[in-house]
């Protein structure tokens, strides 16, 4: 069985320091609706999508520029059977440079092809990540929310 988690990658202009700048405003790009903090290691914050998606993450890796690490530490997914499948999964945005291009290596680590959500979040990733992140990167303004 292929247990592989969701990665993404994608290149942009913007430098490392851009783009984790915008990792880092969540709201600009994941969703508006958010309650807390998203800079800092220990920082908690929660993203609502309506009733569908409520989710809480735990910053609990930062290194300037290069990495930010978010520990879900509880979900409640109303389009799936298991409402807690995200918790205690990890999300995970790596910076790098690449042909001098930033590169950004996406992985939500427990998003598999095993679980119940992957087709729907995968996809929900794709939009956010190559979308909504990438016109913010590219654009100065994401679609959070949509």
């Amino acid at each position: 069985m292929n247990n592989q988690d969701f990665t993404t990658v994608f290149l942009v202009d913007q430098t490392p320091e851009e783009v984790f700048k915008s990792i880092n405003r969540v709201s600009a790009w994941w969703t508006d609706d958010l309650e807390g903090n998203s800079q800092h290691v220990n920082d908690e914050f929660t993203v609502h999508f309506g009733e569908i998606h409520v989710s809480t993450q735990k910053v609990v890796e930062v290194i300037p520029d290069k990495k930010v690490v978010w520990l879900v530490t509880d979900s409640n997914l109303n389009f799936i059977k298991d409402k807690q499948e995200w918790t205690n999964t990890k999300i995970s945005f790596d910076i790098s440079t690449h042909d001098n291009k930033t590169q950004l290596h996406f992985t939500h680590f427990g998003l598999n092809p095993e679980v119940e959500c992957y087709n729907s979040c995968s996809k929900g990733w794709d939009y956010y990540l190559k979308g909504s992140l990438f016109k913010l990167l590219t654009e100065g303004k994401g679609t959070p929310g949509l």
